[in-house]
């Protein structure tokens, strides 16, 4: 991993930030999928965690190899959805990075069933309703999330990012289709 490039999303009056970045990871997991990528690791740089503050930011930040994060970005993934970033160059990674695991975190957040006649009692939609039920459900979650569909059930759901402790040495190994891992590191600076 000794490239990366940032996408950042550009401020639009119609759409919050995080449902355009909920959008953007989605169309980047559809990307892995497709290519069944398991080299390509991502990060968010500018998230933030907290009861009152948890969002995965308005960057997106892919991490590979050069010809990786080029055969990827050569896609047509980013279609309908380039006005509203803005892509940066492949770049080498600084010298100086630490490394971090970037995985994802499953809490217990209700089932299906809960959250839909939750979601139509209090007249929210899925998406609120499975946020209620984390927050409700464990001692304060305060990881960020993106809400993401699944591309096999097509059922929406919060994927929660929890970004690991600095570390000095990487750790190679395999990146799932959400650009995440249980072990290996991705740059971080």
């Amino acid at each position: 991993m000794d490239h990366y490039i940032d996408l950042r999303l550009r401020p639009d009056p119609d759409f919050p930030p995080a449902m355009l970045m909920g959008a953007l990871y989605g169309r980047l997991h559809r990307a892995l999928f497709d290519q069944d990528a398991n080299d390509i690791g991502v990060s968010f740089p500018d998230h933030k965690t907290g009861v009152l503050a948890r969002t995965p930011g308005d960057r997106l930040r892919l991490h590979g190899q050069q010809q990786s994060l080029a055969q990827l970005m050569a896609q047509p993934w980013l279609a309908g959805m380039r006005e509203l970033v803005e892509i940066g160059e492949i770049l080498l990674v600084p010298d100086e990075a630490l490394h971090r695991v970037v995985r994802r975190r499953q809490f217990k957040t209700g089932n299906d069933s809960q959250v839909k006649r939750y979601a139509r009692r209090h007249a929210i939609d899925i998406e609120e309703a499975q946020a209620r039920f984390a927050r409700s459900s464990e001692p304060r979650i305060t990881l960020p999330f993106v809400s993401l569909s699944s591309r096999s059930s097509g059922q929406r759901f919060a994927l929660f990012i929890e970004h690991g402790q600095p570390q000095a040495a990487p750790v190679a190994g395999r990146f799932n289709h959400y650009g995440l891992s249980r072990g290996a590191t991705v740059p971080w600076f």
